[in-house]
């Protein structure tokens, strides 16, 4: 498998659950949890990019290499494109994007996320599940995801497609889409092209920023993972849900 890094965007600012990088679970900082779950992947170097002294002290404490980005950034890809310039890694290097509220990704889906970029035709590269329930298919915060036959995607919508249009088949529906989960690879000349780039009106339209990748005509691996990764963090109840997944 080709060689690869992981940085782990990570900002103190969060609307819903502000400074949540830095929130106890089970006496580490949730940023700690995601960090060792890059160590623990098969990553040459793991990489914790922010803007903030606080999640720096803290992230140098429990003895992470961290990058100082601005604080301009829009997105955790504008950062993770920063830190690859900053740190002058090559065109052909590939990134993984472990984001900094996933303490539950299991690191070997990192491996495997990385190992769809081995595929020469691919740009980026991400995972998804099937769905597990028809609420989270009818769920706009669920983002869905269509695949062609070479497991590529074809789109990406926080609607519930593909649209069943004949009753009755609803099932059919949930069966065609998967559940899309928010890691990702790139090799960082892709990278590079897609931060250069203006968002393109899907993007806008959906807020879904991996639509400017297929405006532009690159194309997207979808891996199926053999685990789902546990809870993202985003609100209290996310929290709570995490810590009781990682007592397990």
């Amino acid at each position: 498998m080709t060689e690869f890094v992981v940085v782990i965007p990570a900002r103190f600012a969060s609307t819903r659950l502000p400074g949540k990088a830095l929130l106890d679970i089970h006496g580490k900082p949730m940023l700690q949890h995601v960090y060792e779950r890059g160590a623990e992947s098969g990553a040459s170097e793991v990489v914790i990019a922010t803007d903030d002294e606080r999640i720096a002290a803290a992230a140098e404490a429990f003895g992470a290499t961290v990058c100082m980005t601005s604080d301009q950034h829009r997105s955790g890809t504008e950062r993770i494109a920063e830190v690859a310039d900053l740190l002058d890694w090559p065109d052909d290097q590939v990134v993984v994007n472990l984001q900094g509220d996933e303490p539950g990704m299991p690191a070997t889906l990192l491996d495997q996320c990385a190992a769809l970029l081995d595929d020469a035709t691919a740009d980026i590269a991400t995972l998804a599940s099937p769905f597990l329930a028809q609420l989270d298919f009818n769920n706009p915060n669920c983002v869905k995801v269509i695949r062609d036959v070479k497991g590529h995607a074809i789109y990406f919508s926080r609607a519930a497609i593909p649209y069943a249009r004949d009753t009755g088949s609803e099932k059919r529906a949930v069966g065609a889409a998967l559940h899309h989960h928010g890691i990702y690879a790139y090799r960082c000349g892709v990278l590079r092209e897609l931060v250069a780039a203006a968002p393109s009106d899907l993007e806008v339209c959906e807020q879904l920023e991996q639509l400017r990748a297929l405006s532009l005509g690159m194309t997207i691996a979808v891996g199926v993972p053999p685990v789902r990764p546990g809870t993202g963090i985003d609100t209290p109840e996310d929290l709570e849900r995490a810590k009781q997944e990682i007592l397990g």
